[in-house]
């Protein structure tokens, strides 16, 4: 095996304990959170996002919190690149979506209405 293949297996398995010991961190810290029930809520509130943005930032170490901050920053750049609708289109178009919606319920109940008519008619009770 080379030296190469070597150094990456271990960079893997590295990476798989910092994900470990993060997730076991956010465990913990949820615990204390509980534990500790009779301190201020604001301080066990601290601590728990303080745990929970260091664990973060230990995943982010790891091959997989660098490609999913790399996805995250592709997705920002993509985001940028959409062409929104200006206000009055987006106006135009709610409009005709609450007008459709309108429509179709008023068919529906007058369809309910005409069939329940016509079956209290055929089974005699109207």
């Amino acid at each position: 095996m080379s030296a190469q293949a070597a150094t990456e297996e271990t960079t893997q398995v590295f990476d798989v304990v910092k994900q470990v010991i993060s997730f076991l961190f956010v465990i913990a810290a949820v615990a204390a959170f509980y534990y500790f029930s009779e301190i201020l809520l604001l301080y066990r509130v601290l601590g728990l996002v303080t745990v929970v943005i260091l664990a973060m930032g230990l995943i982010l170490t790891t091959g997989l919190g660098r490609n999913t901050w790399a996805f995250m920053l592709e997705a920002k750049q993509e985001v940028r690149k959409v062409v929104w609708p200006t206000r009055e289109e987006t106006v135009r178009t709610t409009l005709l979506v609450f007008g459709m919606v309108f429509l179709v319920g008023l068919v529906l109940w007058l369809l309910d209405m005409f069939l329940f008519w016509g079956i209290r008619l055929l089974t005699g009770q109207g």
